[in-house]
């Protein structure tokens, strides 16, 4: 069975021709195109590639923020049979940059004008460049440099001088197993590797990922996420595009902060009824739920917080039979959510159904704070490597806590270090075998021999499957915290439940590579801290008191503490250091998905941890912890 992107495209068109496909602001409104509009210009834009010498199997670039020229950038780079490099805004040229568009070999680059400094600043490292299209109006072009209104013009005059049919057949000639993308890794264990997607793997999780939920044609979503990422490609507009959806993009500010503050108010606008999520977005729209509340004044916060305890017993881990006296809570349940969540769920437009949640586990504690909202946030497991879509929950089949179910048809094995089969419930290296799995790392022959084998993609992610065939992932075997005795535990749920339960802690990375106790790196919320500390924080005794609101904090999951019983005390941080600085993606700790590069942070801050490993280390009232702290 033939089935490329180009087909699924087509069959959208053909289905739902008025219907309105991508939502772009432009002025003060949010301007729709209809998928047959968006059909032509596509057209348009392959044709002009055509015209431009771009032949089957070259490989083009995209590096720009969120828009329709994106989409149909894509997809005419698709039409013109070539293959496309997703590239974030959020890359450095000296480096990561530079690295992809050479490795890649990129012979054609469309980029946002926001962007295009990066590219003049490396284009003379970059020979194989034959063209650059950029998507705004400039007064003036460097060579090789062309506004994409003159490929749309060079398109036009292709398509009056040949057939149609002419022009397609070139799409056409496209098969399942031709490459459709080279997506990067974002390198937080080594150097970035290039994931080769094939046409097929794309359409195939699509329908795969369609098997847990249904997108009917009147929704709409606003992709927050980087559209370059496998996650907003596969679910973010491809599965919205099969069902006739409508897909909108954030306003671009001028800087990366103004794009974030556009949010919030693009969301009112658009009225998604689906949103795309990572945990670090979650825990932003959760901390501006509560500041709202906190707003409201002290009696108002107090009941938000009653309300929510209530809910979470109602709620308990998700679909399940209620018992008696849960249903005795109903009626408070309901006047809840009339008197306050209703009116939360207005700031994400009032259409919102659910989040669905990727990129990194979710704490249950946040699951369960938007379930008590009324707009779930379902967590969702993948990768990459698998177009990504693995498992995900779902508003029919949901278990808090869980990654949900598995995609259809999915093979999935939990194994051994020895290679062998586990039992359900057994915690071993989860691997995945189905037409979605990648056809390997470009020019990584050895990397692709390490994850591919007969046919099974090994994850380096560790799990389980329950009786009921819900998949719980725990985290990456690379990221174990490694105990003195051999002993091995996943840091990510300790880390994630440490943060979501304090107000004074922002960022926290714990570690232990066979040592007697285990330590953390903390990047403290120094305005929660000064709301807090009662002496004058320039003092000593300030300081001190703040460090010691931090191990409070961390104490609540000790024995006797709020908390206790949540996780093995062993891995609790012993000893922390306070940083000056937060995990970012420009210093390189945190990657274009938000998740942090263990091995770049453990390499940075080596002599830090090597500390916390000292006497003086292991007092956390220590000096370089005081130094730090504001």
């Amino acid at each position: 069975m033939r089935k490329t992107i180009i087909d699924l495209f087509e069959q959208a068109v053909e289905n739902y021709p008025t219907n309105s496909f991508l939502f772009e602001k432009q002025g003060t409104v949010f301007q729709e195109t209809a998928y047959l509009k968006t059909r032509e210009k596509v057209y348009q834009l392959g044709a002009g590639l055509v015209a431009l010498g771009v032949t089957k199997g070259d490989h083009a670039a995209l590096l720009s923020e969120g828009r329709n020229l994106w989409i149909m950038s894509e997809l005419a780079i698709f039409y013109a049979g070539a293959i496309n490099v997703p590239l974030s805004v959020k890359l450095e040229e000296s480096n990561d940059l530079l690295f992809r568009l050479q490795h890649a070999e990129v012979y054609y680059l469309f980029v946002s004008a926001t962007q295009l400094p990066k590219i003049r600043t490396i284009k003379h490292d970059l020979p194989l460049i034959k063209q650059i299209i950029v998507f705004d109006d400039l007064p003036t072009y460097e060579d090789k440099e062309m506004s994409i209104n003159q490929l749309f013009d060079m398109g036009r005059d292709y398509l009056t001088a040949h057939s149609l049919k002419q022009f397609l057949a070139i799409g056409q000639s496209l098969n399942n197993d031709d490459i459709a993308t080279i997506t990067y890794t974002s390198g937080t264990t080594a150097e970035p590797k290039g994931v080769m997607l094939t046409h097929r793997n794309y359409t195939a999780n699509v329908e795969q990922s369609l098997t847990l939920l249904s997108i009917p044609e009147t929704w709409r979503t606003l992709i927050i996420l980087p559209l370059d990422h496998c996650f907003a490609h596969v679910v973010g507009f491809y599965i919205f595009m099969t069902s006739g959806a409508g897909v909108a993009t954030v306003q671009t500010g001028k800087t990366a902060l103004e794009t974030l503050k556009n949010i919030p108010v693009n969301i009112k606008e658009v009225k998604p009824h689906l949103i795309l999520s990572v945990p670090a977005l979650a825990k932003s729209f959760r901390k501006n739920i509560e500041n709202g509340v906190r707003a409201q004044g002290k009696i108002t916060n107090l009941l938000f917080h009653f309300a929510l305890k209530v809910v979470y017993i109602y709620n308990l881990p998700g679909v399940s039979k209620k018992s008696l006296w849960q249903k005795l809570l109903f009626p408070l349940v309901r006047l809840f959510d009339k008197i306050l969540f209703s009116k939360l769920r207005e700031s994400f437009g009032g259409n919102l159904q659910f989040f669905i949640g990727g990129g990194a586990l979710l704490d249950m504690e946040l699951q369960q704070f938007f379930y008590a909202l009324g707009i779930p946030m379902f967590q969702g497991y993948g990768l990459s490597e698998a177009t990504p879509v693995i498992s995900s929950n779902s508003p029919i089949n949901h278990l808090l806590g869980s990654s949900g179910k598995l995609v259809r048809p999915l093979n999935l094995k939990i194994i051994d270090s020895q290679g062998d089969e586990l039992p359900l419930g057994e915690v071993g290296e989860i691997i995945v075998r189905g037409e979605n799995v990648m056809a390997g790392y470009w020019k990584n022959i050895s990397s692709t021999r390490d994850v591919l084998r007969d046919g099974w993609l090994h994850t380096g992610d560790m799990g389980y499957m329950n009786q009921t065939g819900f998949l719980y992932v725990l985290g990456r075997f690379k990221s174990l915290l490694i105990g003195n005795d051999g002993e091995k535990y996943s840091p990510e749920g300790i880390e994630e439940a440490l943060v979501s339960n304090s107000h004074h802690i922002d960022q926290l990375f714990l570690h232990n590579n066979q040592k007697a106790y285990t330590v953390a790196l903390i990047v403290p919320n120094r305005d929660s801290l000064k709301r807090h500390v009662k002496h004058e924080i320039s003092t000593r005794e300030g300081k001190m008191e703040a460090i010691q609101l931090i191990l409070h904090d961390i104490n609540k999951f000790r024995s006797g503490g709020v908390h206790a019983g949540m996780f093995p005390e062993r891995w609790l941080p012993t000893a922390f250091a306070i940083l000056s600085e937060p995990f970012t993606e420009k210093n390189r700790m945190i990657n274009s998905t938000l998740k942090v590069a263990r091995g770049e942070v453990e390499s940075v801050y080596k002599e830090t941890l090597d500390f916390l490993y000292t006497p003086d280390g292991k007092i956390v009232t220590n000096d370089r912890n005081t130094a730090n702290i504001f």
